[in-house]
C-alpha cells in the first residue's frame, strides 16, 4: 500500500471511529491528518487535503485546541497560522481521557450526588430502589473516576506493565 492511500485510509477510519467515541467526524479527521503530518499545516492545507470548508476547519481546529490535542505553531516569516497535533499516543490518550472525564463523568457524578439526598420513607420499595440505583451508579462512577485519575497521572511504562500483570 502506498503512503497516500494508507494515509487516506487512516484519516477516513479515524473519522469513523471518532463518531463512535462521540466526536464529530471532521474533527477526528483533522486530528488524524495533523497527527500523521510531518510538518505543521495551515487551514488551507487542511481544507485542500480533506475537502472541507474553511468554517468547518476553523470550528474544528478551535475544538481540538480546547481539547488540548492541537497547537498553533508560529512559523517565522509566515502570516498564516499553522497547526500541529501531539504525536505521542500516550499523551493523546490521556488528554482525551481528561477531557471526556471533565465533560461527561464529572457532571454525571455531580448530578448523582445531588440526587442522593431525597425525602421519603426509606422502607418504601420505590424510594429504596431509587436510592440503591443512584448509589450503585455513583459508587461505580467514583471508582471509574479514581481509575482514570490514576491512569492520567501514571507513567506509560508503569501503567502498561501493571495492565500486563492483570492479564497474565
Amino acid at each position: 500500500m502506498k503512503l497516500t492511500e494508507a494515509k487516506q485510509q487512516f484519516i477516513s477510519s479515524w473519522g469513523a471511529f471518532g463518531t463512535q467515541w462521540g466526536i464529530k467526524r471532521t474533527m477526528a479527521q483533522i486530528h488524524a491528518l495533523l497527527m500523521v503530518s510531518a510538518e505543521p499545516l495551515t487551514q488551507d492545507d487542511i481544507m485542500e487535503q480533506l475537502n472541507v470548508s474553511r468554517g468547518n476547519v476553523n470550528m474544528n481546529i478551535r475544538d481540538l485546541i480546547s481539547w488540548g490535542l492541537v497547537d498553533r505553531v508560529v512559523m517565522q516569516g509566515e502570516r498564516k497560522e499553522y497547526f500541529t497535533a501531539e504525536k505521542d499516543t500516550w499523551k493523546v490518550a490521556t488528554q482525551i481521557i481528561k477531557e471526556r472525564k471533565k465533560r461527561e463523568l464529572d457532571p454525571m457524578l455531580k448530578l448523582l450526588s445531588q440526587l442522593e439526598i431525597i425525602e421519603g420513607d426509606k422502607k418504601d420499595k420505590d424510594v429504596k430502589q431509587f436510592i440503591d440505583t443512584v448509589s450503585g451508579i455513583r459508587k461505580f462512577g467514583n471508582q471509574a473516576d479514581k481509575m482514570l485519575e490514576m491512569m492520567v497521572k501514571a507513567d506509560e511504562s508503569w501503567f502498561l506493565g501493571g495492565l500486563l500483570k492483570i492479564f497474565k
